[in-house]
């Protein structure tokens, strides 16, 4: 993949970002380091600090997005002294004043999450995938991530009613109609907003690496090859490495000299041929 791009760049996002050029990137997807989280390696963010130390990354992010881009923003709540912090609300509210629109909220479901309680409540075994757009008109190929009908169209499908062959407006006001009939001869469907996908238990050499086939999931769904792709909280380098394998050139942003240096290793392990193309640069 010599005409595909690969760019790893080290240092703070919050300064990386401003070399970049306007209306540049066709996606964002990044995990960035959640309140209160991630202390030794990134240093750990107060919750009450978070919205102010997030707004001026995500200023720059708007910049950088095209007008037909999406950015996904993987965040979580945590919990303290029995209760929900509200930070991550805090900073859709923040988003939506400077400028994005909250167009979608996806749920991951960790598939493989282990159980656990504490006196008041039970682990967590999601996290939130938070869609925004710079505009309404964003590029989006709902057909590139459709799954197969599933048994529930064994009964479901088998005895319609007549408002299962028209289409109408949803009692819930949506104002989305149906018609379930469409679906009788279909193989595959579109997904629900929740993506179940397992954890990555081999930790990557990074705390906090999330599974390939998330980044993979949205680079399907907003992108097509030769695209670029940016995660300005690279960590263990899987958006790059999703992106790469599918065509798309990427940028990947990281503070940690280690982890820049680690993503390095590997794409070049698998192709050594980029180094002599200055087709990666850290």
């Amino acid at each position: 993949m010599r005409d595909i791009a690969t760019k790893i760049l080290l240092g703070d996002s919050r300064e990386v970002l401003k070399t970049l050029d306007d209306n540049a990137v066709d996606l964002i997807v990044t995990s960035p380091p959640y309140a209160d989280r991630r202390k030794n390696s990134y240093g750990g963010i107060d919750p009450e600090e978070y919205v102010d130390w997030f707004l001026p990354i995500s200023g720059q992010l708007l910049r950088v997005l095209k007008p037909t881009g999406t950015f996904i923003l993987n965040i979580k709540e945590k919990a303290e002294r029995g209760e929900r912090s509200t930070y991550v609300l805090d900073l859709i509210l923040a988003l939506r004043k400077q400028g994005w629109l909250w167009t979608e909220e996806f749920i991951w479901h960790k598939k493989n999450c282990y159980p656990g309680k504490w006196p008041n409540r039970f682990r967590d075994a999601w996290e939130r995938l938070l869609q925004f757009n710079k505009t309404r008109n964003f590029n989006m190929y709902q057909e590139a991530v459709m799954v197969p009908v599933g048994n529930w169209a064994n009964g479901r499908l088998k005895n319609l009613s007549e408002t299962d062959k028209i289409r109408d407006n949803s009692k819930s006001g949506s104002g989305f109609g149906k018609n379930v009939s469409n679906w009788l001869k279909r193989s595959r469907v579109y997904p629900t907003n929740v993506l179940q996908f397992a954890t990555v238990c081999n930790n990557k050499n990074h705390s906090a690496a999330f599974p390939q086939e998330l980044p993979e999931w949205f680079i399907k769904l907003f992108t097509q090859e030769k695209d670029w792709i940016l995660d300005p909280f690279l960590g263990s380098g899987t958006t790059s490495e999703a992106a790469r394998s599918m065509g798309r050139n990427s940028i990947g942003i990281e503070i940690m000299p280690e982890y820049a240096e680690i993503v390095k290793a590997k794409i070049m392990q698998k192709e050594p041929a980029l180094f002599n193309h200055n087709k990666i640069a850290v």
